[in-house]
């Protein structure tokens, strides 16, 4: 394992904020909010005596981590532990896409948590804040919340108990009474939606019995293209140009340029149900599995797919990996975290292995889905990679592969997000 080096400052990117969002958010500004200017189907907030935000000289990045019992909010740079919020059950997080908030699926929907850091911008400059991190009493009301999913400034939510798809922009996120986006699907299942920048919606078809195609809308929610090509619709991703990759269990669909492309598996069963794409690249990084009977396969292969190319590359690597385990580096670089303790950095042109990171001693997937595993998450040039086994969290510089800080929390890390401090920029 390699020794830690010490600590230095993160740089942290001057992407600015489209506007202050104090106004929007409920958990730091002590603003009333009418319950009847709401939306239909958010709860009321209502304000919190969170401390005045104070402002930073630059943006402040923050980690959430779940744990059996609650959610810790921790500095990305310092990955010390700045609050530790309570909140029993099995809780999963999906980024918001505003660079603040993070969407927890928890009991009863998507509730809106606070990281308590953001931007904004006037003219040639910028300002940033922090505040304390709080839970708000914002709920996106959802039986079965599954996946949130941000893109080019709207974050489209998928309630997998009734399959409506809500979307808002999402530096409105916390906002109970932002415009909203409803659509809801003919069957309700295990699906995932996406809004392109044109608010063509990208959305999976499917009952609970299975789960086929997808379907794009435009900005009335009526069809303009579908396809029933895709056995077993899960995840999705985004490549350079706003194209978007589905997996299937017999390869993925792209949607480029308009157009639905099926990219075929070099097996029957070839299975693609996670992927992590990069605005960098026109190729889009997926997990690959084969045994259709595994209870619980341990895939030793990844996919990349060339969306231009509509090809489909195989790698193999020194070890497996788990769902958590796929992210991408700053100039598109393929990241897989291995069950041999080392992060691989995969040429996504290529399909060759760059380097291997040597972070943590190996591991096992363990057989339940919801058990604690290494997980990855990247934002920038730093990645952030858990140790369930050590209870700790560390931060990695991909520029460099040395390992910024390293530090023990007194609870075991499951899921993993950040919140950048900043917005997502769009043209």
């Amino acid at each position: 394992m390699p020794l830690v080096l010490p600590r230095r400052s993160i740089r942290r990117p001057l992407a600015l904020l489209t506007g202050l969002a104090c106004a929007a958010v409920l958990s730091s500004c002590g603003t009333d909010v009418d319950p009847a200017a709401r939306t239909d189907g958010a709860s009321p907030s209502a304000p919190s005596a969170a401390a005045r935000p104070a402002e930073a000289a630059a943006a402040t990045p923050r980690l959430t981590v779940t744990y059996d019992g609650g959610v810790q909010i921790l500095d990305a740079a310092t990955l010390e532990v700045l609050a530790d919020l309570p909140l029993s059950g099995f809780n999963r997080l999906n980024p918001a896409g505003d660079g603040r908030h993070v969407l927890v699926s928890t009991e009863g929907g998507f509730r809106v948590l606070d990281a308590g850091t953001w931007g904004s911008s006037h003219g040639d400059h910028g300002h940033f804040y922090t505040s304390a991190p709080a839970l708000t009493d914002l709920t996106y009301p959802s039986r079965e919340p599954g996946h949130a999913v941000p893109h080019h400034g709207r974050t489209a939510l998928f309630d997998d108990s009734t399959g409506r798809v809500t979307v808002v922009d999402s530096d409105k996120i916390a906002d109970p009474s932002a415009t909203r986006r409803d659509y809801t699907t003919p069957h309700a299942h295990h699906g995932v939606a996406l809004e392109l920048a044109d608010r063509r919606l990208v959305v999976s078809a499917g009952t609970q019995e299975a789960r086929t195609g997808i379907r794009v809308l435009d900005q009335e929610n009526r069809e303009i293209d579908e396809s029933t090509a895709c056995p077993g619709v899960h995840g999705e991703a985004t490549a350079e140009d706003e194209t978007v990759v589905i997996g299937c269990t017999d390869g993925a669909l792209v949607y480029r340029d308009g157009t639905l492309t099926k990219v075929a598996s070099p097996d029957d069963y070839g299975r693609i149900g996670n992927q992590a794409g990069s605005d960098v690249s026109p190729v889009v990084l997926g997990d690959y599995k084969v045994d259709e009977e595994a209870e619980l396969e341990r895939p030793t292969r990844v996919s990349l797919i060339d969306t231009k190319k509509a090809k489909l590359t195989l790698v193999d690597l020194p070890s497996s990996y788990t769902f958590r385990s796929l992210g991408r580096g700053p100039k598109g670089e393929a990241l897989v975290l291995g069950t041999d303790g080392a992060l691989h950095v995969i040429d996504p042109t290529s399909g060759k292995i760059t380097t291997s990171l040597a972070l943590m001693a190996s591991w096992t997937e363990p057989d339940e889905w919801q058990s604690p595993r290494p997980t990855l998450k990247v934002s920038g040039d730093i990645a952030y990679v858990t140790d369930p086994a050590t209870s700790s969290v560390m931060s990695v510089d991909l520029t460099t592969g040395a390992v910024i800080t390293r530090t023990a929390l007194s609870v075991t890390p499951n899921e993993l997000v950040v919140a950048t401090g900043t917005a997502e920029h769009h043209d």
